[in-house]
């Protein structure tokens, strides 16, 4: 069945321990991945679209998708007229069947929690879902992702419960409005990840304004 298959792999991802362990655990899941988290409800990538047209015109950009995985969200934003799309991974697998929607005009591997590589005020926004979770994306990212978004542009991404009180995330946004990088606009209730499955499996979206 996709959703035990699913489950299987999400624990590899949430388990991988290392960035290398966690690329090769995508790769391995990139041909079915978008099959399996279908079974699992998985609502993030779809849901994401609705703030980011709260927030960013149709039409503006660029935007940068980052940790696009296989670019569930790109064809959506596409379709409400966002043209102008980047998205970045640390997997070629995801990437590679993320180029296949045709929905984005650039697409580079990287990893969040390292250098990006553009320069600074690059990006209109940036969005992000499903990043910063159980063995993924650092807070520490954010410094990163707010150094290539313009000024007055927006950061808006998820961040699952069971890291937000533990993995410093309050640390860094305090740290980043503190420092004059952005402020706060919005933050979600907690809210499911998954329309099917792991009903306790929650996270909230945050929307900052770059300064």
């Amino acid at each position: 069945m996709d959703t035990d298959k699913a489950h299987a792999a999400l624990d590899s991802v949430y388990g991988a321990g290392s960035t290398g362990a966690l690329d090769a655990a995508y790769a391995a899941w990139a041909a079915n991945y978008d099959s399996e988290t279908a079974s699992l409800g998985y609502l993030l990538p779809f849901l994401i679209t609705a703030w980011v047209a709260r927030y960013v015109a149709a039409g503006e950009g660029p935007l940068l998708d980052a940790g696009c995985g296989t670019g569930l969200t790109g064809p959506q934003l596409k379709a409400l007229g966002y043209s102008d799309l980047v998205g970045l991974d640390l997997s070629d697998e995801m990437l590679r069947v993320a180029a296949g929607r045709q929905a984005y005009g650039d697409l580079k591997k990287a990893m969040l929690g390292g250098p990006l590589p553009w320069p600074d005020r690059q990006f209109r926004a940036f969005f992000s879902t499903g990043v910063f979770t159980i063995g993924h994306a650092p807070a520490a990212g954010l410094h990163e992702l707010v150094r290539i978004t313009r000024s007055g542009g927006h950061a808006i991404f998820t961040v699952r419960d069971q890291v937000f009180e533990t993995g410093g995330f309050r640390e860094v946004f305090t740290e980043l409005e503190q420092g004059g990088k952005w402020r706060p606009l919005e933050e979600s209730p907690w809210f499911r990840c998954y329309a099917v499955a792991d009903p306790e499996a929650q996270v909230k979206t945050f929307v900052f304004e770059v300064a």
